[in-house]
């Protein structure tokens, strides 16, 4: 499903005629099978959240190859990003990342409005995803009136209505408590084994870590040995 290859990234600091390179990732080689949930770990500044960055196309690679469902995505344009990413890629955030001016159906129903699917058929694949992960109650409050878990929730919502077969979570249990991450944790192995969808998940937290196939470790920019989970 993903295929990473000598990958390599730098970001470069300072003025242009003196400019510094500082290396963020170096020489990664990764396979992520589908269906598989694969948690990424690592201290802040290790590298993780580029290989995110990178999968998803926001930035490009100084070196290497990244291969996703087959596709050779590299040297993308962003607009070749754009529908890539529309039809294949979700996104679930620590910060929820939900526009304050809708209400939960509205945010949810946003990607389908995007792609251009008629009001009906929208209306239908909204509504059966309110009632799989448990929003009913409040489709019509705006995220102000939400607590951090129900937000969450519109959010994994969100990520899932244009059926993506990989989803991409940056500390998705970040900003949650205790019982609401275990919630959050029990949904995403749920829609991993019901609909065999692919997760990546970025994450300080070993529990978290823990419910995924593979804990890939990041230590200064590099892939360290990748470890199965003992059971889920």
């Amino acid at each position: 499903m993903i295929e990473v290859k000598d990958l390599s990234h730098s970001f470069y600091v300072g003025k242009k005629n003196k400019q510094q390179e500082v290396p963020v990732l170096k020489d990664i080689q990764l396979s992520i099978k589908k269906g598989e949930i694969v948690s990424i770990v690592g201290r802040s500044g290790s590298g993780k959240s580029t290989l995110l960055n990178l999968m998803s196309g926001y930035i490009k690679p100084t070196e290497g190859e990244l291969f996703i469902k087959g596709e050779q995505v590299t040297h993308y344009k962003e607009s070749d990003w754009a529908d890539f990413r529309s039809d294949n890629l979700g996104f679930i955030f620590q910060s929820f990342q939900l526009i304050q001016s809708m209400t939960a159906y509205e945010n949810i129903e946003l990607p389908l409005v995007m792609k251009g699917v008629d009001k009906r058929d929208r209306a239908r694949r909204v509504e059966e995803m309110v009632e799989k992960v448990g929003l009913a109650s409040i489709r019509d409050h705006y995220p102000s009136e939400l607590s951090g878990g129900q937000q969450q929730r519109v959010s994994v919502a969100r990520a899932l209505i244009a059926h993506p077969p990989i989803i991409l979570a940056d500390e998705p249990t970040g900003s949650l408590d205790q019982e609401t991450e275990a919630e959050l944790l029990s949904m995403i192995q749920k829609l991993n084994k019901e609909e065999n969808i692919t997760f990546v998940i970025i994450t300080h937290d070993e529990e978290v870590a823990a419910i995924a196939d593979r804990t890939i470790r990041f230590e200064d920019g590099r892939l360290r040995a990748s470890k199965k989970a003992v059971a889920r």
